[in-house]
């Protein structure tokens, strides 16, 4: 009989590489919010796999960037620190990319330095020719002794159970450390706040969406005059700037009602219940290096 394996795998990356769709794509459920825009992920967030012999915890991290404040120094402190405590790493990087680039670089010279388990991820095979891709392959093959070069293409669903199977091959032995049923370490309300947060990062221009931060206020769960189960949820999107405020709600509150909207529709269908969800918009200046909010990012 083949005996239970079990540990942890972090994702890392450069910004924008489709760290958290394949996150997604892997365990089967929306755990990570995804946007294609830099720096969409800010915390570690835990992804829980339970297969017949194996249970799989995967992390997916923040994208390597250059920190411009106390919030991006702490997504980067979060990435060196989470490599290091797990069993396999998942490097993944851009097929569209013909070099290896700085933030690459600076990766595998740190999985060359830990000398650890680490499964090559090739994103976006999609989007590239064959030849194109056998470069790349070779490229990397040249840089370090990989358990496993993957490619795939996470938007399409393609090569995912390979990676699966490549992780339950490397994994030691042990037990599961998740009950069964569980699939993320996130609460309910860090679910809801990520929810808002990746609508507004959909909705909202460029310069907009990276100064955001999403507080949950109340979540009451309450039987409808129909004996219907729906949550209250109140929750607050805070904004850098007065200006950013008025983009965030729009004209005639248009875009406020859009981002509700999309986050509603998304939290009821994760929980097949209904969702009464009132969103307002505030301004805290600076929040990104105020010690007090950066440290709810921190690696707990």
């Amino acid at each position: 009989m083949a005996k239970f394996k079990s540990g942890f795998v972090s994702i890392i990356g450069r910004t924008n590489v489709g760290k958290s769709t394949l996150v997604n794509r892997l365990v089967g459920e929306k755990v990570a919010i995804t946007a294609n825009k830099c720096q969409t992920t800010r915390t570690a967030i835990k992804a829980i796999i339970n297969r017949k012999y194996s249970q799989i915890i995967f992390i997916d991290t923040p994208g390597i960037h250059k920190p411009k404040t106390k919030l991006g120094n702490t997504m980067l402190e979060t990435v060196w620190t989470t490599i290091p405590t797990c069993d396999i790493i998942l490097f993944l990087i851009d097929a569209t990319s013909q070099k290896i680039g700085t933030g690459d670089r600076i990766i595998l010279e740190k999985i060359k330095e830990l000398k650890q388990k680490t499964i090559l991820i090739i994103n976006k095979i999609d989007l590239v020719q064959k030849e194109k891709l056998l470069k790349i392959i070779e490229l990397y093959r040249n840089e370090y002794e990989f358990e496993a070069i993957i490619p795939i293409s996470a938007t399409e669903n393609e090569n995912i159970e390979a990676i699966l199977e490549e992780i339950e091959k490397a994994l030691p032995e042990g037990p599961a450390y998740y009950d069964i049923d569980e699939y993320t370490d996130q609460t309910e309300r860090q679910i809801v706040e990520e929810i808002i947060r990746e609508k507004a990062l959909k909705l909202l221009d460029e310069e907009v969406p990276h100064g955001i931060y999403v507080e949950t206020q109340k979540m009451r769960l309450r039987k409808t005059a129909k004996k219907e189960d729906i949550y209250d949820i109140e929750a607050i999107i805070y904004c850098l700037r007065e200006s950013h405020k008025g983009i965030i709600i729009g004209k005639n509150g248009e875009k406020l009602k859009k981002i509700g909207m999309y986050a509603r529709q998304d939290i009821e269908r994760m929980w097949q219940k209904k969702v009464n969800l009132k969103i307002w918009v505030k301004v805290k200046e600076n929040w990104q290096d105020n010690n007090s909010i950066v440290s709810k990012f921190k690696l707990k």
